[in-house]
């Protein structure tokens, strides 16, 4: 994976682009499968959580593995929040924790980039996709995403977590949801990384224009289209937001396997925070 801008966002109003070649061996593949297999899931505690609404979400919880207490700036940590696709929707507490999810536990990225990651599963979709205002496919929060938003405020209420590091990151339908909670829930993550994802309608995009995203397609996705999600760049952009999007030619849908362990985007994505508000001068 090439390297980010790990500082500021790029310029406002234009789409930080980057067009990379998917053309992996099946040796570097292997090579994936077997590193990830290091990472155990045992270090992701199982817990469950009970929303409002009365809908119970299983989730996984990892805690840094170290917190020095001489370091104050490691007495509040980030908030990662992983989303799945809709291929491991169910309450086992074990589907979701796919190699996107438990590559955060290896040795090497738990050490790098210390926080609480969050793997929450659903039993139903977290988003559902129809036809856009532009003609083009779009996704809105699906039946169990409001639950999976009051999980990250309670563990936000609970956990020494800094609310102004608070990201959320996903993979296909996960990735969907995850561009929708920043329409549904404005002020309260950082940054998202999207895999992927069917994007909420572009006349949304405007209220999240200041976020900063990065979004991640191969051009040959016929499950989740290109188009709506490199459209949702574009409506960002125009917007005055600066999006960051890499595009996989010749990838079909997946998280592209060097980004599964790559350290780049997550620098990136640990650079971002939320910009206290400014209160209107008397």
């Amino acid at each position: 994976m090439m390297a980010l801008a790990s500082g500021a966002q790029a310029e406002a109003g234009r789409i930080e682009e980057r067009t990379l070649p998917y053309a992996p061996l099946p040796a570097d593949l292997k090579a994936v499968d077997e590193i990830i297999k290091a990472a155990l899931s045992d270090d992701f505690v199982a817990k469950t959580y009970t929303a409002p609404d009365g809908r119970t979400v299983p989730y996984r919880l990892l805690a840094p593995a170290t917190v020095v207490a001489s370091q104050p700036a490691l007495a509040k940590l980030p908030l990662v929040v992983v989303l799945h696709g809709s291929g491991s929707i169910g309450q086992d507490n074990a589907g979701q924790m796919t190699g996107f999810a438990k590559a955060w536990a290896l040795p090497d990225l738990r050490r790098r980039f210390p926080a609480y990651v969050v793997v929450p599963q659903v039993d139903a979709r977290s988003a559902d996709y129809a036809s856009g205002g532009d003609g083009l496919l779009a996704s809105r929060p699906g039946a169990s995403l409001s639950a999976v938003l009051a999980l990250v405020d309670d563990l936000a209420g609970r956990l020494p977590v800094d609310p102004a590091r608070i990201y959320v990151i996903g993979f296909s339908m996960g990735a969907s949801a995850a561009l929708d909670a920043l329409v549904a829930k404005p002020g309260r993550f950082a940054a998202a990384v999207a895999f992927s994802s069917v994007p909420p309608d572009r006349a949304q995009a405007a209220g999240v224009a200041t976020v900063p995203t990065l979004q991640v397609h191969g051009d040959q996705d016929t499950e989740n289209p290109y188009a709506p999600d490199h459209a949702w760049a574009e409506a960002v952009a125009a917007a005055g937001g600066a999006p960051v999007f890499v595009r996989y030619q010749g990838m079909a849908h997946r998280v592209p396997p060097d980004m599964i362990l790559a350290p780049g985007w997550r620098e990136w994505l640990f650079a971002q925070r939320l910009t206290p508000a400014v209160p209107p001068r008397p």
